[in-house]
């Protein structure tokens, strides 16, 4: 294996029998089950302690919101996003289903079920195309400004559009989750800013901002390089990461075309996918980079280096290009692209 991370690399990948066969779905998905304890244990304790009277110091805000994010929030919602995808527990033990979108997400800066909704409910289904709420393709995608203005319109107007997107498409009970969690989290925020200010500040809204500018900051890498031609092509409008710590981290979360080309496939089937299926991304002239992360991208394309990227590229083809022809195809894709296909490439639940 060449430019893959070996599924042997990533200790989560467990498949043995055990007592947890009687609750989840896939024994693969175990190291969920050991990160939501873990999480569980050290997260919503911390943040609830710090709201109760005369225990909040900023001294100890911070070195909470450093926890959050320093070693949990991106495995976290990894977590979040396969368990949306694949669920988790057997329908007889459904209920526990809810753990990490309704305690475990908020303590994330996640409203509950407003990721399955946006995810799962519409980004999937219009695969970046102009219908997308999240798509890139109408920006430039090596612009910061553009970028700023991508995140705002996200923050300003997706309370609205998103159940007004899944009610057109028939998903009516999709869309009233969506904005109900919505509406709950802000409710509680607006609360809690009145009678615990710092408290709530410290581990409710600090989190939900920074949660959706690094989650908007990834989806732009993810979706940066798209074919002016074939916008609903998944081979050619999202990229693959690979050899990276992110990839050991986040349940191989880089391999993100094949994730496209089929939403459920399993995480630890990833780096298989790719190395079975290199001719056909080679063929299609898919970009895949090695080394570095989606947030990497994104800030080599803001910075201009385009040498960077070009290192990190990974050339699929027999006949290898220069730098400079590297270069000519990247910039080739992150123009803004006025037309969009008739319908998204389908795509397997």
């Amino acid at each position: 294996m060449l430019f893959v991370h070996p599924v042997a690399e990533t200790p989560q990948a467990s498949t043995g029998p055990g007592a947890l066969g009687a609750l989840i779905n896939d024994p693969r998905d175990r190291p969920f089950i050991v990160l939501m304890a873990i999480i569980g244990a050290l997260v919503p304790p911390f943040g609830v302690a710090l709201f109760i009277p005369g225990v909040f110091r900023w001294w100890l805000g911070i070195p909470y919101i450093g926890l959050l994010f320093g070693a949990y929030f991106d495995r976290g919602i990894l977590m979040l996003h396969n368990t949306s995808h694949r669920t988790l527990f057997k329908p007889k033990y459904a209920i526990l289903n809810k753990y990490i979108p309704f305690i475990l997400c908020p303590f994330y800066g996640q409203p509950p079920e407003a990721y399955y909704g946006h995810h799962v409910g519409m980004h999937h289904p219009e695969n970046n195309l102009e219908n997308d709420l999240s798509t890139t393709i109408i920006y430039q995608r090596d612009s910061f400004v553009h970028f700023l203005r991508y995140w705002a319109i996200f923050m300003v107007t997706t309370i609205f559009r998103l159940p007004i997107y899944l009610s057109k498409h028939g998903r009516g009970k999709l869309a009233f989750w969506a904005i109900g969690g919505e509406i709950l989290y802000y409710i509680l925020c607006g609360i809690g800013l009145r009678y615990a200010t710092n408290p709530t500040l410290c581990v409710f809204v600090i989190p939900f901002l920074m949660a959706r500018f690094l989650m908007m900051w990834g989806n732009w890498g993810q979706h940066a390089f798209v074919d002016q031609e074939q916008p609903g092509n998944p081979l050619l409008n999202s990229i693959t990461c690979v050899n990276q710590r992110y990839n050991r981290r986040c349940f191989n979360d880089g391999y993100h075309i094949g994730h496209h080309v089929r939403a459920n496939r399993h995480w630890t089937e990833m780096p298989e996918d790719l190395e079975k299926n290199t001719e056909r991304y080679a063929k299609a002239n898919s970009v895949v980079f090695n080394g570095i992360d989606f947030f990497q991208v994104s800030l080599y394309l803001f910075l201009g280096r385009w040498d960077w990227l070009a290192k990190a590229f990974v050339e699929l083809r027999e006949e290898p290009r220069s730098e400079a022809e590297i270069i000519e195809l990247l910039k080739s894709r992150v123009k803004p692209i006025a037309h969009k296909e008739a319908a998204p490439v389908a795509q397997a639940a």
